[in-house]
């Protein structure tokens, strides 16, 4: 469990993941991950009614993943979380992806996945997805919805803002 002392978070954090992306990275290579478990907030199945994401070891991922690629760490934003999540809300429940709000820098969507682990994956290893992944971005809000009556059922929706 993380601490609110930002003095006792930084070990923790960089060691999750640490081994989050040694983790993904053995995922996407087709290797084995034994010894190597992902942080509860990324591996949680988002498909079951009541399921919470951890939206801080989310964004979490997304900068470690933006640290590689030499790119600032986005902010968590909640008021972005809460427009993330309206989106997600809204394409669990229509189906129809949305198109993304013209105040946002980038907007990535997902579908099907039942954990971040799994939706950060598919970003990470699609060229245009990941492009988005480093976009010119400072604050990033995500968000997940469950429809258990959708094609997908679990519906995924980051945004990306200044």
């Amino acid at each position: 469990m993380l601490r609110s002392d930002s003095s006792r978070r930084f070990l923790p954090a960089a060691l999750v993941l640490a081994a989050a992306g040694l983790a993904l990275s053995a995922c996407s290579m087709g290797g084995s991950t034994a010894g190597l478990a992902l942080a509860p907030g990324l591996s949680a199945r988002m498909d079951q009614p009541g399921a919470s994401l951890d939206r801080a070891q989310a964004i979490d991922i997304i900068n470690a993943y933006r640290a590689t690629n030499g790119l600032p760490a986005l902010q968590h934003d909640p008021a972005l979380d809460g427009s993330a999540q309206a989106l997600a809300t809204q394409y669990a429940q229509t189906g129809t992806p949305p198109q993304t709000p013209q105040e946002l820098v980038a907007m990535k969507l997902s579908a099907g996945y039942s954990t971040f682990a799994e939706t950060f994956s598919g970003w990470r290893n699609n060229a245009a997805d990941a492009a988005a992944l480093r976009a010119n971005a400072t604050r990033a809000g995500v968000a997940v919805a469950f429809n258990p009556a959708s094609t997908y059922g679990v519906h995924w929706v980051l945004v990306l803002d200044n």
